[in-house]
C-alpha cells in the first residue's frame, strides 16, 4: 500500500515539475546587455535581442560569442531552476518513509 501511495505523490510531483518548467522564464545577457536571450524552464531559446550598435560586419565573431555566452547562462539558470525545484519536491517525499 505504501508503494502505491508513493508512486502516485511521485506521478503528481512530476506533472507539477512539468507545469512548472512551462512557466519558468529566465532572461541572460552578455556583453554588458549587448546581448540577451529568454529561455524556457525545457532549455526552449524563446528570444534573442541584440544591440544594433554591436552588428558591424567586424564584431561578427564577438557577437556570436556574447550569443554562446547568453544562452549557456540561460541554461545554467533553468538547470538552477530545477535542481531546486527538485530538492524541493525530495523533501515532500521524506515523510513517506
Amino acid at each position: 500500500m505504501k508503494i502505491q501511495k508513493l508512486m502516485k505523490q511521485a506521478q503528481e510531483m512530476q506533472a507539477r515539475l512539468e507545469k512548472d518548467l512551462s512557466s519558468l522564464i529566465v532572461e541572460a545577457s552578455a556583453g554588458g546587455g549587448m546581448v540577451a536571450v529568454k529561455m524556457n524552464g525545457k532549455k526552449e531559446l524563446l528570444s534573442v535581442q541584440i544591440d544594433p550598435e554591436v552588428l558591424s560586419p567586424e564584431e561578427s565573431d564577438m557577437v556570436a560569442d556574447l550569443v554562446v555566452a547568453a544562452v549557456n547562462d540561460a541554461m545554467r539558470q533553468v538547470d538552477e531552476a530545477v535542481q531546486s525545484s527538485m530538492g524541493d519536491l525530495g523533501a515532500g517525499l521524506s515523510g513517506l518513509f
